[in-house]
């Protein structure tokens, strides 16, 4: 069904002739002849006073299918940092309504987790900008420290607050219930070397290992963090130098040994490495996690303008490898890229 032929059937439904919903539009009622008989379409200017007048979305004057009405969503929350409130519920009530359908149940799920993420994320930037308002005002009271450590993640002091329990029990379930499948492992560890579990990492590395998809250069990668994890720095250096040795053209590898490096605060190793990562990266367009780490790192170092360039490298590489003109995230490169730049000049 083209556009014309929903316009009449909305029309019918409400009980209006062409000439008295042209007279609510403002325009000739030939306009919607035209339209109805597919001769022209409606500006796009109408399409909202079109869609308020039937009572539906414009996406409902196009009558999309399931499956463009998800890449819509997923496009609109991919672009927009804030969803308006009429919005976010069009499209609470459409994901929804799919959570049966089975052809897109996993989909619908996938995107319903992402739109209230989308929504918490929104919101705890606000509240974090509150929190820090008031911390400034009164820097001695204990206020609202709580909301920016929940806000923004910042680290706690009390173990019963930063600890990954919660996290490790829902993984170690998933793990459980799938022991033949790879990735719910990465995640447990993940938790657990967080806590310095590690004789529980240990064991559940050694049920990795044997999938048959598993990876060794991952398992090793692992083995060092395990190794770090019990205080074993000198094991875990070797292990890594081995990896590098081995896999030197290995972006993948390199990648993993410059994350390494980070967490152990050698900074100019990592971002060796990382450079020698994002230069070995054979996929076209590449991410741009290497670069976000060098920036990261170099603003720890105090060297802004070092990571206000390197900023411009992500923006070059959103722009001209991916195509993005209008992002989220181009956008919050182009906001770090002045942040720094600004502290830059005050240094």
């Amino acid at each position: 069904m083209n556009i014309g032929q929903k316009i009449r059937q909305l029309r019918y439904k409400a009980g209006l002739t062409q000439e008295q919903l042209a007279d609510k539009l403002g325009i000739g009622p030939q306009s919607v002849s035209k339209w109805e008989n597919a001769v022209s379409m409606p500006d796009i200017t109408t399409l909202p006073i079109l869609a308020e007048t039937f009572g539906v979305s414009i996406d409902d004057l196009f009558d999309l299918s399931s499956e463009q009405h998800l890449n819509r969503i997923e496009n609109s929350l991919d672009i927009n940092e804030e969803l308006p409130q009429d919005l976010f519920r069009e499209y609470e009530d459409f994901l929804k309504a799919h959570l049966d359908d089975e052809l897109n149940k996993q989909r619908a799920t996938s995107l319903l987790a992402y739109l209230y993420w989308h929504r918490m994320n929104s919101n705890a930037q606000k509240a974090a900008r509150y929190a820090k308002d008031v911390i400034r005002i009164a820097p001695g009271e204990k206020d609202c420290q709580w909301v920016l450590t929940r806000a923004e993640g910042h680290a706690s002091w009390d173990w019963n607050m930063s600890n990954h329990t919660k996290a490790i029990e829902f993984w170690r379930g998933i793990v459980e219930e799938n022991p033949d499948v790879r990735l719910p492992y990465l995640y447990l560890l993940d938790n657990l070397l967080a806590d310095h579990r590690a004789d529980e990492a240990e064991n559940y590395l050694k049920q990795a290992i044997l999938l048959p998809d598993a990876r060794p250069v991952i398992a090793l990668v692992y083995q060092a963090h395990i190794a770090l994890a019990r205080f074993d720095e000198k094991t875990a250096d070797r292990i890594i130098e081995g990896l590098i040795a081995a896999h030197p053209e290995d972006s993948a590898c390199l990648f993993e040994a410059a994350q390494y490096y980070a967490k152990k605060c050698d900074y100019l190793k990592a971002i060796e490495l990382y450079e020698v990562s994002f230069e070995k990266e054979t996929r076209r367009p590449r991410f741009n996690d290497e670069l976000m780490g060098i920036a990261d790192i170099y603003e720890i170092m105090g060297e802004y303008g070092k990571a206000a360039e390197t900023y411009d490298r992500i923006i070059d590489l959103l722009e001209n490898e991916w195509g993005f003109t209008e992002d989220t995230g181009l956008e919050h490169a182009r906001k770090e890229k002045a942040r720094l730049l600004s502290k830059a000049k005050k240094a």
